[in-house]
């Protein structure tokens, strides 16, 4: 009697981790590729940028989101992102990946970037 043929494994896909921009509180620059920004008062997203700015990590810096339609963040090309230092035109920056950071890795950011 032959067995019928496993049900081939599906690898679970990660949960989407969709934030509204209406929930972000805050945010840091360790550098000018990398974002970190605080949403709900308690969760991080990492986002890496395509291309960043310098100016990112300078003082007085603004970060400027332009919405268009819903304001749900799922993937990297619903963050519209801007950077100003409140002088001539904001700057366009490009996210690459927007990635949730456990409770741990945030701990493990130094202070100084936690946002």
């Amino acid at each position: 009697m032959a067995q019928a043929p496993a049900e081939p494994s599906k690898a679970a896909k990660p949960a989407r981790q969709c934030f509204y921009l209406s929930d972000w509180r805050g945010w840091t620059a360790p550098d000018k590729n990398t974002l970190y920004m605080k949403v709900r008062g308690r969760d991080v997203y990492r986002v890496d940028l395509a291309y960043g700015s310098n100016q990112l990590t300078w003082p007085g810096t603004h970060l400027v989101s332009v919405v268009r339609g819903p304001d749900s963040v799922c993937h990297p090309l619903d963050l519209d992102l801007r950077v100003s230092d409140g002088f001539g035109m904001p700057l366009p920056i490009r996210a690459k990946t927007i990635t949730k950071l456990t409770p741990e890795e945030v701990q493990a950011l130094p202070k100084k970037h936690r946002p």
